[in-house]
């Protein structure tokens, strides 16, 4: 199986499975010299666990980080940093069932007919439990990241039908984490969790959008044509399990907006060139330009279902897939510092492949 090593300077490679003995990875190319926080690397671990409100599975993993290298007395040797995560809470038997049957939407029949063979517990390697790698990674590039006083920030500004207001677009960390679906709006926040609930009796499942913004970066950061800053981001967000879309700045909007209402005029500010507006979303041709960058990432519903569903066999004989198990109504709350983590691998890879190219 190739493609599991993500980033160019900076390179991420994950492995394991939802139920193997543990998940875990390989950082290559983190610069000597950074000091580890270890508890701030826990905390970001404690944000996409499972079982850590009432709203998420409750499979209980605690989701210790075990350091095998790259790391001596607490500071980054400049060697690859090796780390894992055992899988402590496993159920094994609620998938049984699943072995010779495709579920709706989910990887079991693209992984069946690109390998022959497949991992029916937990989706295997097509987990959501592979994510935690990068929020490892992403933490670790977070650490980097302060040294250019660079933040990421990412909230959830939508689930199902529920938005949170518009006015706040760049909401503080304290008024995110305060909320148990990570919506800094408290009056829609509360709506959202009704309405997880509610589906939840019913056994079906939700959808939502994640949004996200970065202050901090100069001007310069990113390539001018394959390896464009916005690309490099899209490429992050589409390959975190439910993606199904990403856009940055003002996106889908720009195709109903003219020219003259889409440009962001330039102005001089103290010492500093900036723009009026910010529809080109901090980015202009592939290239960081000083401002805030901001982008969405919108999540499809849950394909497991807490009711029948019917479905085929690798027979191709129809069959009713059971809904048992553990799983979450939304994983969008538990997104956030995914796509943070994501957001962060990329910056710091650029930030590395931009120090070497200036050599």
């Amino acid at each position: 199986m190739a493609a599991n090593t993500f980033g160019t300077a900076l390179r991420l490679t994950s492995f394991g499975e939802s139920h193997g003995r543990a998940v875990g990875g390989i950082l290559d190319g983190f610069p000597a010299g950074v000091k580890i926080d270890f508890e701030f690397l826990q905390s970001e671990m404690q944000r996409r666990r499972p079982g850590q409100s009432k709203l998420a599975t409750s499979r209980n993993e605690s989701d210790e980080v075990e350091f095998l290298s790259g790391i001596y007395e607490g500071t980054s040797t400049g060697s690859p940093i090796a780390f894992m995560v055992n899988n402590k809470d496993v159920k094994s038997s609620d998938y049984e069932h699943l072995k010779d049957t495709f579920r709706p939407s989910h990887a079991d029949f693209t992984y069946q007919e690109k390998y022959g063979v497949r991992d029916h517990r937990g989706g295997g390697r097509s987990s959501a439990r592979e994510t935690l790698a990068r929020v490892v990674g992403g933490a670790l590039a977070k650490m980097m990241l302060r040294h250019y006083n660079i933040e990421i920030t990412a909230y959830v500004s939508s689930i199902g039908t529920i938005d949170m207001s518009p006015k706040n677009a760049w909401p503080d960390k304290q008024d995110i984490e305060q909320s148990l679906v990570r919506c800094p709006d408290n009056a829609a926040s509360e709506k959202m969790i009704e309405l997880i609930e509610q589906t939840r009796e019913s056994g079906d499942t939700l959808g939502g959008v994640v949004s996200c913004y970065i202050t901090g970066i100069k001007p310069g950061l990113g390539e001018p044509v394959f390896d464009k800053l916005h690309a490099d981001l899209g490429k992050a967000m589409l390959s975190i399990n439910a993606v199904k879309g990403f856009d940055y700045g003002s996106g889908f909007r720009a195709a109903r907006m003219k020219g003259s209402e889409h440009n962001d005029q330039f102005v001089k500010t103290g010492q500093h060139i900036a723009t009026k507006t910010n529809y080109s979303g901090g980015i202009q041709g592939g290239i960081s330009n000083g401002e805030t960058i901001y982008f969405r990432v919108a999540f499809k519903p849950v394909a497991t279902l807490m009711s029948d569903q019917q479905s085929v066999d690798q027979q191709g004989n129809e069959t009713t897939i059971i809904g048992k198990g553990r799983h979450d109504v939304c994983v969008v709350p538990r997104a956030v510092p995914i796509v943070e983590a994501m957001a962060a691998l990329v910056l710091a890879d650029q930030l590395l492949r931009q120090r070497m190219n200036q050599l």
